[in-house]
């Protein structure tokens, strides 16, 4: 349960409950993605909060899936082991020594430390991976760059990159409305075997889209959307986001996050949100209070 300050009255606190029952209903049995990374992840108590959220959420009802990232960890590990690594159009290139440590952070230590929290919090979490159960098969992803001095573009080959080409959800499926709690990594197989590393943010998107989720959350190191004068933008359509692209009020590395947004609403995921993971209880006052965090994305 949520910390209440020691100062609030046992009825101020019985009524703050009761505000939240209206939410409760509109997100009674259904379907929430969580995609968990950015700093929040490397802060212990943050994470230990954001593990009780998650259990807070199973235990009214809805049913959480959390997909996370670790690429500073990632990070950390390949520096430890001496093999370098670099970045091309903001994915990491992945070579076959750097795709075996991706696997091993992701889907070892940093999957069952998430795992490990949520069931201290009295969750019953289980940790999965793409490749369990051929959840998602993934296809080699390529980058066109455009070379500065000869204005000659260039295919970039990143490696063992992968992007979502089938996903298969029947696995979460059997598990979801039944108190398990998915907490999946971003590593996935392809066609023809192998391992990819996926961005947590795609493969997230494409979790939601399949299984219809009432909400994808992306929990960042940012407020949400913002605008030109700095300020967050509370809602937005997918036409907005076209609008604001092409003014470039949305630049840099917020172009992949909305357009994993776009394409999560297109594949049938009523809305997603923007937020800042280092807010407390972000996903809480999300999806259980009149106030919201971040910026929600329609159709």
């Amino acid at each position: 349960m949520i910390d209440m300050p020691t100062h609030i009255s046992p009825q101020d606190q019985a009524r703050i409950l009761a505000q939240a029952l209206p939410h409760m209903q509109r997100y009674d049995d259904e379907i929430v993605v969580v995609k968990y990374g950015g700093h929040a992840m490397g802060d212990e108590h943050l994470a230990r909060e954001f593990a009780r959220d998650i259990v807070l959420l199973e235990q009214t009802a809805i049913n959480p899936v959390v997909v996370h990232g670790g690429g500073p960890q990632i990070g950390q590990m390949l520096d430890k082991l001496g093999i370098k690594s670099e970045f091309k159009d903001g994915l990491r290139v992945t070579d076959q020594k750097t795709v075996e440590v991706v696997e091993m952070v992701l889907a070892g230590s940093i999957n069952k430390q998430i795992v490990g929290f949520i069931n201290e919090a009295g969750g019953r979490a289980v940790g999965l991976c793409g490749k369990d159960g051929n959840m998602v098969k993934a296809k080699k992803v390529t980058r066109t760059v455009g070379d500065p001095d000869s204005n000659i573009e260039k295919v970039v080959d990143l490696g063992f990159v992968g992007e979502p080409d089938k996903v298969d959800v029947s696995l979460l499926q059997q598990m979801l409305g039944r108190e398990m709690i998915p907490v999946l990594a971003p590593v996935a197989t392809s066609a023809t075997g192998g391992t990819f590393n996926v961005n947590a943010d795609t493969f997230a998107g494409a979790i939601a889209g399949a299984l219809k989720a009432k909400r994808l959350l992306l929990l960042t190191d940012v407020p949400g959307v913002l605008d030109k004068s700095k300020k967050l933008i509370p809602e937005m359509s997918v036409a907005d986001i076209r609008r604001l692209i092409a003014d470039g009020t949305i630049s840099g590395g917020m172009i992949p996050k909305v357009e994993t947004c776009i394409y999560a609403l297109e594949a049938g995921v009523e809305g997603v949100v923007i937020m800042d993971g280092k807010v407390p209880h972000a996903v809480l006052v999300e999806l259980l209070t009149d106030a919201g965090a971040g910026t929600l994305i329609h159709r």
